[in-house]
């Protein structure tokens, strides 16, 4: 008899024993391998809206240049990796990211928690405004002056979720023309197609300071947010590696040296 039970009792340690191995064989086939993968395939890929100034846009020789492209191929040379600059209509960007047609989205990219169900992000560095751009000459001097009147934003962007948040005023619009990007938009404005843009701040105003005297802003504005880098939520080890990579930037001024460079003062989240 009791050499029955021992046998038995041996027989469940060894069942137990496979049972546990193979749960150890599944953590390890499921673990995070995303920066493993990208130092192996030697860069990743930045999915952008080539037209968003001054985060990421083509120059007068038509090279892909801004703030967050400085930033990107700083991160790549310190991870020892290259990095590919992919242009992607920005209203499928986060579809694009998600299906593994670029790594990142790294191109002003406000955190929201629409965008936070369906990807991950950095940790923020930059806070930006929605603010309503008008022409220099315009009347429309508040949110409730823009009541019958055309206000354009691009697809896809926090723009559309910002006004979208108050409700009480975008019924009142006349109409609301959407861009597939702020460039064209702007185009518009300028001659009188639209009224208004709400537009993201940063971008607005750089804008603004090409063509002095031709737009204002309001007061009123749609809401802050804070700009981060978009990645897979799978894809941990890459994106903490991203963020060890972005506060050593910090640390030693190199973010501060580029937003001189582009913004004439330091944004950055300290």
């Amino acid at each position: 008899m009791k050499k029955k039970v021992i046998l038995a009792m041996m027989s469940l340690f060894m069942l137990g024993s496979t049972l546990i191995g193979c749960g150890n064989s599944q953590n390890t086939a499921s673990k995070d391998r995303s920066l493993e993968q990208v130092k192996s395939k030697g860069e990743f890929v930045v999915g952008l809206d080539d037209t968003f100034a001054p985060m990421g846009f083509r120059d007068e020789k038509g090279e892909i240049v801004g703030l967050d492209i400085d930033l990107a191929k700083e991160v790549g040379k310190r991870m020892g990796v290259k990095v590919v600059f992919k242009p992607v209509e920005w209203d499928g960007i986060i579809m694009s990211l998600n299906n593994g047609d670029i790594d990142v989205i790294w191109n002003g990219l406000s955190i929201t928690e629409k965008r936070k169900e369906q990807i991950g992000f950095s940790k923020p560095y930059i806070n930006d405004r929605q603010v309503v751009m008008v022409q220099a000459n315009s009347s429309i001097k508040s949110k409730k002056d823009l009541a019958g009147k055309v206000v354009a934003i691009q697809m896809g962007s926090t723009s559309e979720d910002a006004i979208k948040s108050e409700p009480e005023v975008m019924k009142t619009f006349k109409e609301i023309k959407k861009y597939g990007n702020y460039a064209e938009a702007l185009m518009d404005l300028k001659v009188g197609r639209v009224d208004a843009i709400v537009i993201d701040e940063i971008v607005g105003r750089y804008y603004a300071n090409k063509k002095v005297g031709t737009y204002k802003f309001l007061q009123d504005n749609f809401g802050e947010q804070p700009m981060g880098v978009g990645v897979r939520k799978a894809d941990t080890s890459f994106r903490e590696e991203l963020d060890k990579t972005l506060d050593k930037m910090k640390a030693d001024g190199t973010t501060a040296k580029l937003s001189q460079k582009w913004f004439g003062k330091d944004l950055f989240i300290k």
